[in-house]
């Protein structure tokens, strides 16, 4: 404990100054960690204005050099040029740090935030010196909050700039739909509550816990949970569409739910793999096909409800860790 006492003495002095003093030890302590952040967004930002900007401009100029877009070459194009190998490498690096923020986010909460300050006593000497638990706690969520909130905005906008200005060579980057994963995080709402929700699982895990390493795993092993959890919801969260043909499939577009076969009697069965033998058709009483989808359309629909959906689940988390804190303090929050 003599140890805790000596590497925290100063945030002994901070209640006296206010918020402000307190918000200021806390940037004290945790500089590495902002710094890290701002050297984070900062990459991320760079390599989505490469994107925007001369990757693209390069990788197009590449493209058309070597003929693809003229119909008689098409697809016996080589796409391993190197433009449209760096325009891959800054676009992947952009998709993965705003997909990797909320892991990192739930981490560092968990394990140093709130998980090393309880284990070695820092929290514990800040509340005998009037701060209290519910200000201490407050202060800890709103300044990472603020950093975050501002951060993987200011990324999303620059993914969507990105996103949008390589579109005439999404047919050599076909993991770039608007659908996937990694693309739709990105381009929407959903990266920040996102990484608000890694925040706050976090937390509560360092709440629990009291234990950094612990708290860290727990916030991480929970943080990729949830995700999942919410993130399997998100087909069914707006009504889709349908597009129905006769003969054969109709065209493969948007995101895919389900597709299969129509009987007679506008009954879906499972497709019998007949398509071109009529007598099989008519055996099965197939009279033509389906498929569900999700168009292009639907892509803010489903960005905002499951983004409300998060921002509920932020709320329940940051509830709980006050209700939690008081029980452990007994001090009123």
């Amino acid at each position: 404990m003599t140890t805790a006492v000596t590497i925290d003495t100063p945030t002994a002095v901070a209640p006296s100054r206010g918020p402000r003093g307190l918000v200021w030890v806390m940037l004290r302590v945790h500089r590495w960690a902002l710094w890290f952040w701002v050297l984070l967004v900062a990459v991320g930002a760079g390599a989505l204005l490469f994107v925007y900007g001369p990757g693209t401009d390069a990788a197009w100029s590449e493209y058309r050099a070597m003929g693809c877009d003229l119909p008689e070459v098409g697809q016996a194009c080589d796409y391993s040029g190197p433009a449209i190998s760096r325009l891959g490498l800054a676009n992947s690096l952009g998709d993965a740090l705003l997909n990797f923020m909320p892991l990192l986010a739930a981490a560092w909460a968990g394990g140093a935030l709130i998980g090393r300050e309880l284990e070695n006593g820092t929290a514990q000497l800040a509340w005998a010196q009037s701060v209290s638990p519910a200000r201490w706690l407050a202060a800890k969520l709103a300044v990472p909050a603020a950093l975050l909130v501002a951060g993987t905005t200011l990324l999303t906008l620059l993914h969507r700039l990105a996103w949008s200005s390589a579109a005439p060579l999404r047919s050599i980057v076909p993991w770039r739909e608007w659908y996937d994963d990694d693309i739709f995080l990105a381009n929407g709402t959903l990266a920040t509550a996102y990484a608000l929700l890694g925040l706050a699982v976090g937390a509560l895990a360092g709440l629990l816990l009291h234990r950094a390493l612990p708290a860290l795993a727990a916030a991480a092993v929970g943080l990729l949970v949830l995700t999942q959890a919410l993130g399997s919801l998100r087909p069914y969260l707006w009504p889709v569409e349908t597009l129905t043909q006769k003969d054969m499939y109709p065209p493969y577009t948007g995101m895919v739910l389900d597709d299969g076969a129509l009987t007679s009697t506008g009954a879906r069965v499972e497709d019998p793999l007949c398509i071109n033998d009529t007598k099989c058709l008519a055996d099965h009483d197939i009279v033509g096909f389906y498929r569900d989808y999700h168009p292009s359309s639907h892509f803010w629909p489903l960005q905002l409800v499951e983004t409300g959906i998060v921002l509920a689940v932020v709320a329940l988390a940051v509830l709980a860790a006050f209700r939690l804190l008081r029980r452990r303090t007994g001090a009123a929050v």
